[in-house]
């Protein structure tokens, strides 16, 4: 089993106003073959959380750890945490023009792996892996991500974390742009990824709708950037009829 851990994690962000403080002291422990849910309202920090992890420039840890089976995650460059077994599917997943998708996925799997998967072995998985998530042969043909909409962007981010089998994947709000039949092939698609690897899963959503087909071990709210109340999927149940207004501060009229 391995563990990922972060604790009394603190991060900041320069925007044009001057650096703000996003997260605020968050802890919690994944360990592999387990589901977390990451809930909260906007500007929380969840996103924040996912590229913290991933390794983002653009967020500055001021304090605390993240930690993969006791190694030191904020020491590894972007790349060493791919390795490491640490896999982003993004909220909004980029185009890159002139890379073909075939050409993207193998080079990827080479860099993690350390060397070219069989050609034979690979062609079956990638096929495989398409197949099982309604994905056009074609697709493997096209750039990565270009002209694609926004359901198939996310079916191929899906088609990375099958072949690429990390052990931890970092899912930032999956279920946003999906209609109801792409939500459900894209969660068939991390649960049968979680059922061949054992992979530990994060997953950052607004709603309930996803965890419908993906069932958390645990939810986590974040509010402000600290997690304000953690449970089980019945937290989720909880949020989904009452909403977040509990967790956040009622506003004073001026005028009152």
């Amino acid at each position: 089993m391995s563990v990922l851990e972060i604790r009394d994690l603190h991060v900041t962000v320069d925007t044009e106003e001057g650096t703000t403080p996003i997260l605020n002291g968050v802890t919690l422990t994944l360990r592999t073959g387990e589901t977390h849910a990451i809930m909260g309202p906007n500007g929380s920090g969840k996103s924040t959380l996912a590229y913290t992890i991933a390794g983002h420039p653009k967020y500055t840890v001021t304090s605390g750890t993240i930690t993969l089976d006791g190694e030191d995650v904020l020491a590894m460059t972007v790349d060493e945490r791919a390795r490491a077994g640490l896999f982003l599917a993004m909220q909004y997943p980029v185009e890159i023009p002139g890379v073909t998708v075939t050409n993207f996925l193998r080079t990827a799997k080479t860099a993690i792996d350390g060397e070219a998967p069989s050609i034979r072995t690979w062609t079956k998985d990638v096929k495989q892996s398409m197949k099982g998530l309604r994905m056009d042969p074609k697709f493997a043909s096209r750039n990565v991500n270009e002209g694609f909409s926004g359901g198939e962007k996310k079916r191929h981010e899906i088609l990375q974390l099958e072949l690429l089998k990390p052990r931890f994947a970092v899912l930032d709000e999956t279920d946003s742009g999906l209609d109801v039949d792409a939500l459900k092939i894209v969660s068939e698609g991390v649960n049968r990824a979680k059922e061949e690897t054992g992979l530990g899963v994060l997953l950052i959503t607004h709603y309930t709708r996803i965890l419908k087909y993906i069932t958390p071990d645990y939810v986590h709210v974040l509010v402000a950037g600290r997690v304000a109340e953690e449970g089980g999927p019945e937290l989720a149940a909880r949020l989904e009829d009452e909403g977040y207004d509990r967790f956040l501060e009622p506003v004073v009229d001026a005028e009152a």
